[in-house]
Formats: structure tokens, sequence, C-alpha cells
């Protein structure tokens, strides 16, 4: 699998607010872990509900890629996210720990930090 690819097309999907298109990069019974989800949560219908209410909430963001690097079954990518932030543009920085099920993610744990 060619990640640096596979993780492009998903953070598009995630600046496109596609819902659909993001639970299709999953595994039914996937586990996402963000910050506002540190317990996690465990498959599709989950993440679905999750992310609907995630897009509805946050402004547009354009996640852009920074690199991947493989581990073990899976990869991690580093990226930054533009948006419009209260007081004006803002970004963010951020890191996935994507480990696959099969060719569709099965873990993911995402870590992100605002920068000045």
């Amino acid at each position: 699998m060619d990640i640096a690819d596979f993780n492009s097309r998903w953070l598009a999907a995630w600046t496109a607010k596609d819902v659909e298109a993001l639970v299709g990069f999953y595994a039914p019974d996937c586990t996402y872990k963000d910050p506002q989800t540190a317990a996690g949560i465990v498959g599709h219908d989950a993440l679905r509900a999750y992310l609907t209410a995630l897009f509805a909430s946050t402004p547009p963001m354009t996640y852009t890629p920074e690199t991947v690097w493989s581990i073990e079954n899976g990869f991690c990518g580093r990226w930054y996210c533009t948006f419009e932030g209260p007081d004006g543009p803002a970004r963010m920085r951020g890191f996935d720990l994507v480990e696959f099920d099969g060719d569709r993610i099965g873990w993911n744990e995402v870590y992100v930090h605002p920068l000045p």
C-alpha cells in the first residue's frame, strides 16, 4: 500500500468533512481516539455519529499532510490544519497513529496541538 497516497486521500476527506468517505477508510470494528474521545469510540456507527456532530460544530478546516512513515502494520503521519478561529486564521499540528485491519484503519489515535 502507498501510505503517502492513502494519507493524502484520507486527509482530503477530513478537509471535505465527508463523513461517509471517512467511514469508508475505517474497518467496521475500528477504534478511534482523539483528545475529545480519549476513551475511544468503536465501530462505524459510533464514528459516523461522532464525525457528524464534530463537523457540524467546527469551521471549515484544511488538512495538509507533512510526512508519513511506515510502522509495523500501519503508519504514523504528521499534518497541519488551518481554519478560521475566533481571533482570525489559526493553525494546529497533528499526528496520527494508524494501524490497519486489512486495507482499512483498525486503530487510529490522534494527537493535536495549536500553533502560535
